[in-house]
């Protein structure tokens, strides 16, 4: 008998030890808990798609945990659920995996969404794997939890295989609510259409409903025509308008309404859509305000030209509305990193360019280009300044981490006729009110720059190579005023 226990005990402890390889290892003790504005787990871990949640006042950050740029498992991914979280966003718990893989057959555990009813949390979760045929499918999982932290993976996993009429390869993503009235589970869920009439639209999210989470309606798509599957959608209602947000190749997009499911109208612009930020989700907060999450992809090689590939930083953006529903974003003042006392930048007139104080320039070139600049600027710092341009210009901004010739560095062009603002090889379109004066909030860290305008607009740029101190201001065709320019290095 004793020898009968002792068997079963070696093999417990084996089928343990087979279990906790199955996934990458992750230890939250030695994360950070202060400000996760552009959170990377240590370890060579990276962040992957966000999920954001809030509940009685707490903002869960759950997050898919990478540990090779999706190239875990063959390729397939290897994901498991991180999660943080904060009452402030200011100081953060950091938790053991809370979804892993568990199984040899569950490739990822993919992104998905979580709901809380009738006092338990349930998450929703696509499970990434290899058929009998040998042919990759994402099925539909989902857990449940009594504080959404431990979940319990229920069964039959996976619950949902595929709907009839879109992809098997294309199943993934799920976002979930319930209807208080009816007690009814909704999930949209990212996929392809197999015949559909355009055969490069085919891009749809599912909807599909059950109250007992066994048997499954499947109703007409919440979305159809899009030129890649719309991947990881959120969906939520705010001040009377209903957003229904998705991603196109990780660019952002949402339609918005006054009627759950639609008709859906497009906005006046796009302000989650930054190329840099990937797949934004958004969660509630306190005092009616919405914070969303999402992260910065690593370059392929570590050359700013070169792609992106997946995984990297966690980054998160307050989301605020308009009157007509339209969102505008800006950075949440509670995760703006923490900096010391401004520096004594002094700024150096070059063409066209004149100082009225140590902090205010003022560059007049209506017949080409004026320029300034400050050295030595810190590769981790915040920089905030007030531009006004003239009544005429053609365009204006400034070169980041640049050397004396302002040869190299990374380009920030704002151009109001286009109604565009660069950043390196990355842009954002339809920015209004850049023809008046306008509020720079931007943060240097390491080899990331994130910029705020005037608090409606954000980008986000991944920038690895350029290591230049010099910061070049400049202006063509008009005259700008660059004031109350500050340089304060972060803590």
């Amino acid at each position: 008998m004793k020898k009968l226990l002792l068997l079963v005990t070696v093999m417990l402890c084996v089928l343990s030890a087979t279990a906790q390889k199955l996934g990458v290892q992750y230890d939250p003790t030695i994360q950070v808990t202060k400000n996760l504005q552009y959170f990377r787990p240590k370890g060579n871990l990276f962040v992957g798609d966000c999920m954001p949640f809030e509940h009685k006042g707490t903002y869960y950050f759950y997050w898919l945990l990478d540990s090779a740029h999706h190239a875990s498992l063959n390729g397939l991914g290897g994901h498991q659920w991180g999660l943080s979280t904060s009452t402030d966003l200011k100081t953060w718990k950091q938790y053991p995996i809370v979804l892993g893989i568990d199984e040899p057959w569950e490739k990822s555990i993919c992104t998905g969404s979580i709901v809380y009813y009738k006092n338990k949390f349930y998450a929703f979760y696509a499970t990434r794997l290899i058929n009998a045929e040998g042919n990759v499918n994402e099925q539909l999982s989902y857990a449940i939890s009594k504080d959404g932290i431990h979940f319990d993976k229920q069964k039959p996993n996976p619950f949902y295989t595929s709907a009839p009429g879109y992809s098997k390869r294309d199943f993934r993503d799920p976002k979930v609510f319930v209807d208080e009235k009816t007690g009814e589970f909704h999930l949209f869920v990212s996929s392809w259409q197999e015949n559909s009439v355009l055969q490069h639209a085919g891009g749809a999210l599912v909807h599909l409903t059950s109250k007992d989470l066994k048997n499954w309606k499947v109703l007409d798509p919440i979305l159809t025509g899009q030129p890649s599957v719309p991947e990881c959608p959120d969906y939520f209602e705010w001040n009377g308008w209903h957003y229904l947000v998705y991603s196109d190749n990780s660019d952002t997009y949402y339609v918005k309404s006054k009627s759950p499911y639609g008709p859906w109208e497009e906005p006046r612009y796009q302000a989650l859509n930054e190329s840099w930020a990937n797949v934004v989700k958004t969660a509630a907060f306190k005092d009616n305000r919405r914070i969303a999450a999402a992260w910065v992809p690593s370059r392929r090689d570590n050359k700013d030209n070169n792609g992106e590939i997946f995984g990297g930083n966690a980054i998160f953006r307050e989301v605020t509305q308009q009157a007509d529903g339209t969102l505008d974003t800006k950075f949440p003042a509670e995760m703006i990193p923490a900096s010391g006392a401004a520096m004594d930048a002094k700024i150096v007139t070059k063409l066209f360019a004149t100082l009225t104080d140590t902090d205010n320039l003022t560059i007049d070139a209506p017949n080409g280009v004026g320029s300034a600049f400050i050295n030595n600027i810190p590769a981790r710092c915040r920089i905030t300044m007030e531009i006004e341009p003239g009544n005429s210009f053609d365009e204006y901004g400034f070169y980041l981490r640049s050397d004396d010739r302002a040869d190299g560095g990374y380009r920030v062009n704002f151009s109001a006729n286009n109604r565009i603002v660069s950043l390196g090889n990355t842009e954002i379109k339809a920015v209004a009110g850049l023809d008046k004066v306008i509020k720079i909030d931007l943060i240097l860290n390491d080899d990331i720059i994130d910029i705020c305008i005037d608090n409606k607009r954000c980008i986000v740029n991944r920038t690895v190579e350029q290591k230049g101190s010099f910061m070049w201001f400049y202006a063509k065709h008009g005259n700008v005023k660059f004031r109350s320019v500050k340089v304060s290095p972060l803590e």
